[in-house]
């Protein structure tokens, strides 16, 4: 609709040069103030995830800023709750408080990313590790259960009552809010992330652990997915579908426990159907062909499916690997393959999210994809040769893809803010009011 004209265009003048009294006033967005209370959640996992690189080092046998051994034993740890699952955590909780707040769901982050740093602590400091081996309880159960390591109390007790704090989380959404296909399989990947730590903290081996840790990634993944995608997963049967795979992959995960080789095969099958029917149905197939943004998240996304469908496939067709190159293959390509490249995808979304600050889109964040696919395949062809030095190499660059990446989006992030601050502040300047027009003519005088 246009508007009627001012009292200054009766007077042969412009309504640039009518006073400030008389002008409509100038739309000035307001720039969110930082959340500085969840800055301090994403610095316990900003640790965890340094700490976390340093520790994939010291296992690759490469050159690292803390070279010990016992932070490298926590590398999986550090990476899958202390970095990602707090992130998760943290994200849940933020979405958690849009109708009204509800500080008990920020426990989640929290207890996950002290737990991280606790162990972090407690790998490093020798004294702090024996101290916590003599108190009563840790000493009691490691007298009456076998396997049982003393150290793993802490951060395994802070930990289980992170996730069980995020599982509590998707209940309260699934009866308060939606009862969907999206927050029961998020819900699911929750309770595999508990019964991992679990695991881990009753003292059975990582590597029989590692699954479980990696099922929880997966599956809350997809169900992120399908609630993002929810128009492109609505149709037919999907969505039940992809929640029976989710379940099918967990049930596989406790068969394992008993039976690997029985349950390493089911969890293979599982994975691959999961992946190729999220994959089949995922908007990206579609958002691949635009430009820009949606054309970086998509390619991510893919990638991310045909990454997991290495892992699926060794474990379908070749017995379990434990230690060595194989086992090393199938963790990365999860974590590294999957996992990261979906959040290169969603990083746009989630921290303005959480951190209430815009990503944009820049060129430069193809580089750090690129960087780490070209890494993984290395890693893995060097893997599967048995070629140490490549390995390395690959696994190294894999590192330094990951600072990459958080590098590109923290600067992309930050010049988009100053940019939305310096706009900000020029319409402040012309819509003062001690800004007035000269009584002779069309310039502005202070």
């Amino acid at each position: 609709m246009s508007e009627a004209p001012s009292p200054a265009a009766h007077d042969g003048r412009s309504r640039e040069h009518a006073p400030a009294s008389s002008r409509k006033p100038r739309t000035n967005p307001q720039i969110p103030s930082l959340p500085k209370a969840r800055l301090a959640f994403l610095l316990l996992a900003g640790v965890a995830l340094l700490t976390g690189l340093d520790a994939s080092l010291v296992r690759l046998g490469a050159l690292a800023p803390l070279a010990s051994t016992s932070l490298g034993t926590v590398h999986g740890l550090l990476m899958i709750y202390g970095f990602l699952g707090t992130a998760i955590c943290l994200e849940r909780a933020v979405a958690l408080q849009s109708d009204g707040r509800r500080a008990w769901a920020y426990a989640a982050p929290l207890l996950t990313g002290v737990g991280a740093v606790s162990a972090v602590v407690i790998s490093l400091n020798e004294g702090v590790r024996g101290a916590l081996t003599s108190l009563p309880i840790p000493r009691f159960l490691a007298a009456h259960l076998s396997g049982f390591a003393p150290e793993r109390m802490m951060p395994g007790f802070l930990i289980t009552l992170g996730m069980a704090a995020l599982s509590a989380i998707y209940c309260y959404v699934w009866t308060h809010r939606q009862a969907t296909h999206a927050v029961l399989i998020q819900l699911l990947g929750a309770l595999i992330g508990l019964g991992g730590i679990l695991l881990w903290w009753r003292g059975l081996e990582t590597p029989r652990a590692v699954p479980w840790w990696l099922a929880f990634l997966i599956v809350t993944i997809v169900g992120e997915r399908v609630e993002l995608a929810r128009l492109a997963f609505a149709s037919g049967s999907t969505e039940r579908r992809i929640t029976a795979e989710s379940a099918a992959l967990m049930v596989g995960l406790t068969v394992a426990l008993y039976s690997p080789a029985v349950g390493y095969p089911l969890i293979g099958l599982s994975l691959a159907l999961l992946m190729a029917d999220t994959a089949w149905h995922d908007v990206a197939r579609g958002t691949v062909r635009m430009s820009g943004l949606p054309r970086l998240a998509a390619v991510c996304m893919l990638s991310g499916y045909a990454w997991a469908l290495v892992p699926a496939l060794m474990w379908i067709i070749a017995p379990p690997a434990f230690d060595g190159y194989g086992y090393d293959a199938g963790v990365h390509a999860i974590t590294i393959g999957f996992v990261v490249s979906m959040l290169l995808a969603h990083a746009p979304v989630i921290i303005p999210a959480v951190a209430r600050r815009e990503v944009p889109y820049h060129v430069a964040m193809w580089v750090p994809f690129a960087f780490l696919q070209v890494s993984l395949a290395l890693r893995l062809l060097a893997g599967a040769r048995e070629a140490a030095y490549p390995w390395r190499l690959g696994g190294t660059l894999g590192v330094v893809g990951v600072l990459l990446f958080v590098a590109t989006t923290l600067t992309v992030t930050i010049r988009r803010a100053r940019a939305a601050s310096r706009e900000s502040r020029i319409i402040d300047e012309a819509d003062s009011p001690s800004a007035v027009p000269a009584s002779s003519g069309g310039t502005w005088v202070r």
